[in-house]
Order: structure tokens, then C-alpha cells, then sequence
């Protein structure tokens, strides 16, 4: 009698793929440079072949994820992830350098796949198939959106002091990002023209997939491509002078400034101090002064008072002032009429 001692059939079946949690683990890993690009009309994230060897050979630990197969060479674990469908060797769809550069990108926003799926460290890009798994952050993020968004909603009866810290916060948000933004462009915009280089300080401050440790990256990024030509920096200078002078010939005086401020007040006041009560009252006073304007006849009764208010439109009044007028004029023809025979004799 033999007795098979081992993991069931089912519990090896459902195991999960020592590869599949290979690649989720260098898929989630910070150091593999990747990037987002449009393949086929979907967006992936792609590594390039020379980043993943690097990157394994710092850290051969992963390989452990392997089991068995920790001891496989770089290229060979590549492969078997091509083979097992969890990446996609892809290659760049604009393949012809652009006016005015050196080389090709280096990330390429479009690509398209490439017919033999071998893995090749040379100019070779590499996209992940699989849906990445969606850490806890975001859950938390995508359940707490809504609430965000009705609490939106619900400013106008928040507290007074709830309002200012929301206003002014806000306020200073929107002018630290444009002072930076301004700052950013005028500093490229110096250097451009007295140096003939393009040079952006926080380099990925616009990037739309960046962590916010490399959106607030000062380190200066150069771009890529040849030198302008003195006429056109000299172009350019010009222009900004220019600019510079037109700007400064029309701007508002101190009586505009405080004319534009006290609206700005007037409006920002409007939002702070708008209450229910308020509005509510407001509505009353509406409601009554347009019942009293569409009917002329309204009686009200107050115990055994009663008031009947006749309402004018202002064509009667002004058909009442002109028979007035009418009249007026009549009576000083009569005047005339009677005194004229007297005078004649």
C-alpha cells in the first residue's frame, strides 16, 4: 500500500504562477524605469530591454520568486514571460528622425508590435499585458471621490471660518503653482536667449504619470536637438521686450486696481456669507412681490381686517400723466378763449 504524500492535483492547480508573481513583483518595483504609451489604441506601460537587465543584475534577489528556476539567465527569464503572454515586445512607430534632431526618442509615445517576440536588449521595448493589481490608496481614493465631490457641493452652508481657510487655501495653491510655472518659462527663456540652451528647471513638474517625488525634481533637464541660430534668439528678444512694454503701457491705473478689487470683494462676500436663512428669506420677499404685481385685486384678511391694494402698470401711469397734461393744456386754451373778447373791445 503506497500512500502519495504531496500537494493535492487542485491545490496545484490552483497555485499561482511563480512567473506571474515575478513579473508583478518587478512590474511594482520603483527602480525598473518604465513609462507610459499608446499601443494599438491602449494605453500600456512599457520598460525598455537594456533597463530590465540592469536592473536584475542589481537586484538578483527577485529571481528567488522563481524557485526552481532562480538559477535561468536573464535573457531565458524574458523569454518565458514573452511566452506566458505577460509582456509584449513592441517597437517605436515613428522610426525617421524629425527636423532638428539628433536621434530618436528615447520613450516614445506610440508603439506598435513587433513580429518576433524575442527579447533583445538593443532598441527593444517591452510592455506588460497583465492588469496590474490596484494598491490600497487608490481603493481608498475611488471610495472617498464621491464624498469629495458632495462635499464640493455643500460649501455654501459650510461655517464662515470653514470658508476662509478653504478660500485662502485654495488661493494659495493656484498661486504657488503659477509663480512656478512663470519662474520655470522665464528662467528658459533667459538662458535661451543669452546661451542658446534649453534648459528646464523641475523637468517633470507636467509629466502626467510621475511620482510625486520625480514631479518635484529640480535637477535641470537639457533638451535634445541643435543650437538656434543668433537671428532667431534676437527675434525673440525682441518680441519679449515688446511684450514687456505693451503690458506695462496698459496697465490698469490705482483707480482700475481698486475698481477690479472691490468687485472681486463683492463677489467673494456674496459666497461667504450666503446662508439658508438668508436665501430663504429672500425667496419670501420674491414670492410676495411678484403676487402682489400679477394680481390687483388681492384681498387679505386679518380677523375682520380687510386691505384691497390696486397695483398701477407704468403704461397707465404714463397714459395718466399724458391725460393730465391733455387736460392742462385744455383749460389754459378756455383761459385764452374768454379773455380775448375783452381785450378786443
Amino acid at each position: 500500500m503506497y500512500i502519495c504524500v504531496g500537494t493535492p492535483q487542485w491545490k496545484q492547480a490552483a497555485k499561482k504562477d511563480v512567473f506571474q508573481l515575478f513579473a508583478e513583483k518587478v512590474r511594482n518595483h520603483k527602480e525598473l524605469e518604465s513609462r507610459w504609451a499608446v499601443l494599438q489604441e491602449t494605453r500600456v506601460e512599457y520598460f525598455r530591454g537594456k533597463d530590465f537587465v540592469s536592473f536584475l543584475k542589481k537586484h538578483p534577489e527577485l529571481k528567488d520568486i522563481l524557485e526552481s528556476d532562480s538559477n535561468t539567465e536573464i535573457d531565458d527569464i524574458a523569454n518565458i514571460l514573452l511566452s506566458k503572454n505577460l509582456l509584449v515586445r513592441c517597437d517605436r512607430v515613428v522610426k525617421t528622425l524629425r527636423p532638428g534632431k539628433r536621434k530618436l526618442s528615447t520613450w516614445p509615445a506610440h508603439l506598435e508590435i513587433f513580429p518576433d517576440q524575442i527579447f533583445s536588449e538593443n532598441d527593444a521595448f517591452f510592455a506588460w499585458t497583465f492588469v496590474n493589481r490596484r494598491p490600497l490608496w487608490q481603493t481608498l481614493l475611488s471610495f472617498f471621490w464621491p464624498v469629495l465631490t458632495l462635499a464640493i457641493c455643500l460649501f455654501p452652508v459650510y461655517p464662515h471660518q470653514a470658508k476662509l481657510l478653504i478660500l485662502y487655501s485654495c488661493a494659495g495653491i493656484l498661486l504657488l503653482i503659477l509663480s512656478l510655472l512663470s519662474l520655470r518659462a522665464a528662467i528658459f527663456g533667459a538662458i535661451w536667449i543669452l546661451l542658446g540652451k534649453s534648459v528646464w528647471f523641475f523637468p517633470n513638474i507636467l509629466a502626467e504619470e510621475a511620482t510625486l517625488r520625480e514631479l518635484f525634481r529640480f535637477w535641470p533637464k537639457k533638451e535634445e536637438g541643435d543650437r538656434p541660430k543668433w537671428t532667431a534668439r534676437l527675434f525673440y528678444a525682441v518680441v519679449a521686450v515688446l511684450v514687456i512694454l505693451l503690458l506695462r503701457h496698459h496697465a490698469p491705473d490705482e483707480a482700475a486696481r481698486a475698481r477690479y478689487q472691490k468687485r472681486v470683494y463683492n463677489i467673494i462676500d456674496d459666497v461667504l456669507e450666503w446662508s439658508p436663512s438668508l436665501a430663504l428669506s429672500g425667496m419670501m420677499e420674491k414670492q410676495q412681490t411678484v403676487v402682489n404685481t400679477t394680481d390687483p385685486n388681492n384681498n387679505f384678511t386679518d380677523g375682520t381686517k380687510e386691505s384691497t391694494e390696486k397695483v398701477v402698470h407704468p403704461n397707465d401711469m404714463d397714459e395718466e400723466i399724458f391725460s393730465e397734461q391733455q387736460v392742462d393744456e385744455d383749460d389754459i386754451r378756455n383761459v385764452e378763449d374768454t379773455e380775448s373778447p375783452s381785450t378786443s373791445q
